[in-house]
């Protein structure tokens, strides 16, 4: 077909249409950027709709998510299983078209976006992984690992601060295969940005070390096209494209006005738009002829029988790189390492040493690390202090991707959601450590990869006002709350090595979300376990000390594990029986049966006492009304760790002496 316009309007069509027919959503994006995307899908992104999976494809993220249209017709358009019905469906209940791309709905919507700037973030995460698995795969004469990362992205991505974090690391590590394209209209739901966002975006980037393509006429075929070239042959450093358009494009009375952003644009203005375009068809129609020239299936099969015949010859000569690829972008766990680390874990019992769990995450890693060649670690300008540098950890460079570890810098949200495309890629585990205090900085990036159900581990420490003298601009209180209320999110809170290497072993092998893990900075003592115990807390939580009939019941995570039991052996010379509750991981002990849950906490003991030096309103829904939690209901203070667990109550003393009080 030979005017590419047409193409571009079958985009716009069908994007006026759903979103004129859900009364809801973001026409103007997508009739904006329709002609960047359709040259860029038909000429340069090499995809495979008969196998979304495929993988050397590009991929494609769509950072200003809000225009989903935009990625749902080209989806639909270009032979995805994405039916006309669904596009019919945008925004409804269970529609596999939902307001914003959702990963795991439609195939081919690699990540979800929609909070501005996280889909440039995953993307520098893709090309990361890119970068890395190339060089850990690829032989001279094999590069079965070679693709490109395309990321759309508008006003609204460049002015969240995340931008900033994400492309100065992308520009540092020198990541050529990523390739942005800024739509830049000058609109935003306000109206027009020069009245907020002034930024001189190409010498912006320019400093982060980008190439930079300026002022492309978006509406251009060929100098999109010559645009798109030229960044695709500039492998040493990762490229901007600033395509000027107008957003909305072809609406009569709407274009190049904000209120085409975030509304239909009405049935009469859809009626005028259509006539403006030349777009002679019914709502949702796409003529046959049109069809043909976006159907990507025979193309795609076509790249992707080239890479599987590349790929058989790789087999033949490197057959164990072969599987360790194969095995590793399906997510799937080298055999033998469950039965290696439930091995490491007895050994951990039997030492009985007492040390900081950030210390004895440290030695998980030191453990694990050697039989997972796809762990992939970093840590926000850290790494001394979250001691997540093992000893076969090596850094990644620009010019040197044979590493393992990323020093993200203080980056802490870019880091967590760069590590979500990282994840979305395939082919690693990845993780990332900051201080608990600041997941505050990266708690969307958490969110997002919750709701992605992808692996992601997020490794916090100094976990408590047991930090110290930091003060409590450092000392998280209520972090743990929102993380423990974050769904698809298990947080795990060790109170010891055993514990510790528990949780680091059920983070390595959860592939349908997220985990959180939570060590401290001071000493821990080491719990005494038998076997059957150190079993079950692989569920959550479990019972850690016992008495033929208990009166009272504590529950107590962390650093507050070793009070609990301190204090229950003090009672236990007073007369008085109590249960200590070791709970790790609430979440996962709220997932067991009922019959389990009930036999840890048994529902006719009502003396419950829950303690844990953090915010302490999560803990009623296990202790009861009646209950007792001994936690923080106030900010920390700036003095040495000992002194504020003494000045806050998490002492043996405190807690002998709050049992006592409930059973008088």
């Amino acid at each position: 077909m030979e005017d590419r316009r047409i193409l571009a309007n079958a985009v716009r069509a069908l994007s006026m249409d759903a979103v004129q027919r859900a009364n809801s959503g973001h026409p103007g994006a997508p009739m904006g950027m329709a002609d960047i995307a359709e040259v860029l899908w038909n000429d340069f992104l090499s995809h495979s709709p008969n196998d979304p999976t495929w993988i050397n494809r590009d991929r494609f993220v769509l950072s200003n998510g809000h225009g989903s249209m935009l990625l749902y017709s080209l989806l639909h358009l270009s032979g995805y299983g994405l039916s006309i019905d669904e596009i019919k469906n945008f925004r409804q209940l269970h529609s596999m078209t939902p307001g914003h791309p959702e990963y795991g709905y439609a195939p081919g919507v690699e990540t979800t976006t929609g909070p501005l700037g996280q889909g440039l973030a995953n993307a520098v995460g893709m090309a990361i992984a890119e970068k890395v698995l190339a060089d850990q795969f690829n032989k001279d004469s094999h590069k079965i690992i070679d693709h490109n990362t395309y990321v759309f992205l508008g006003d609204g991505c460049l002015m969240e601060g995340i931008s900033h974090e994400v492309c100065s690391l992308a520009g540092t590590l020198g990541l050529g295969k990523l390739i942005a394209i800024y739509d830049d209209n000058g609109i935003s739901i306000d109206g027009e940005v020069e009245n907020w966002f002034t930024d001189d975006t190409k010498k912006r980037f320019e400093a982060y070390g980008w190439d930079v393509i300026s002022d492309v006429d978006g509406h251009d075929n060929k100098k999109i096209a010559s645009s798109l070239k030229q960044a695709k042959y500039k492998t040493d450093k990762p490229t901007l494209i600033c395509c000027k358009t107008i957003i909305g494009f072809g609406s009569p009375n709407k274009e190049g006005k904000e209120e085409c952003h975030g509304a239909a644009l009405g049935d009469d203005e859809v009626a005028l738009t259509r006539k403006a375009l030349n777009w002679n068809h019914k709502p949702f129609v796409i003529p046959s002829e049109i069809y043909e020239a976006w159907d990507a299936k025979n193309a795609g099969q076509k790249k992707q029988d080239q890479w599987d015949v590349l790929f058989n010859h790789y087999q033949q000569e490197y057959p164990d790189l072969a599987l360790d690829l194969q095995r590793r972008m399906k997510g799937e766990i080298p055999a033998g390492f469950e039965a290696s680390a439930n091995s490491y874990i007895h050994e951990c019992q039997s030492n009985f040493e007492k040390i900081a769990s950030r210390k004895a995450s440290q030695n998980c890693l030191n453990a694990y690390g050697p039989m997972l060649p796809e762990l992939l670690g970093g840590s926000a300008d850290l790494a001394g202090s979250n001691l997540t540098i093992w000893k076969g950890s090596k850094a990644i460079k620009s010019d040197d991707a044979s590493g393992n570890y990323i020093f993200y810098g203080v980056r802490e949200f870019g880091m967590s959601a760069i590590m979500n495309g990282i994840s979305l890629h395939g082919g690693f585990i990845n993780y990332g450590a900051t201080f608990l205090m600041f997941m505050e900085y990266a708690r969307n990036a958490i969110r997002m990869s919750a709701l992605m159900k992808k692996r992601s581990i997020f490794v916090y420490t100094h976990d408590s006002i047991g930090l110290g003298e930091d003060g409590p601009t450092h000392q998280p209180v209520e972090q743990l709350t929102a993380l423990r209320a974050t769904p698809n999110l298990y947080t795990w809170r060790p109170c010891d090595t055993v514990e510790s290497a528990t949780a680091w072993k059920h983070a390595i092998m959860r592939d349908d979300g997220p985990t959180a893990l939570v060590f401290s900075r001071q000493s821990l003592e080491p719990a005494i376990r038998d076997d059957e115990q150190v079993a079950l807390i692989s569920k959550g939580g479990y019972v850690l000390l016992d008495h033929p009939d208990p009166k009272l019941l504590f529950i107590a995570t962390g650093s507050e594990v070793n009070i609990a039991i301190q204090a229950a052996r003090e009672l236990k010379v007073a007369g008085i029986s109590a249960r200590v509750v070791s709970m790790p991981c609430a979440e996962l002990f709220c997932l067991q049966d009922k019959e389990y849950r009930d036999r840890v906490l048994p529902p006719n003991l009502s003396n419950r006492i829950a303690i844990e030096a953090l915010h302490k309103d999560y803990w009623y829904k296990f202790v009861g009304l009646s209950g007792i939690v001994i936690g923080m209901e106030t900010f920390g203070e700036s003095a040495p760790g000992d002194v504020l667990m003494q000045e806050f109550g998490f002492t043996e003393e405190n807690l002998v002496n709050v049992a006592k009080g409930m059973l008088s």
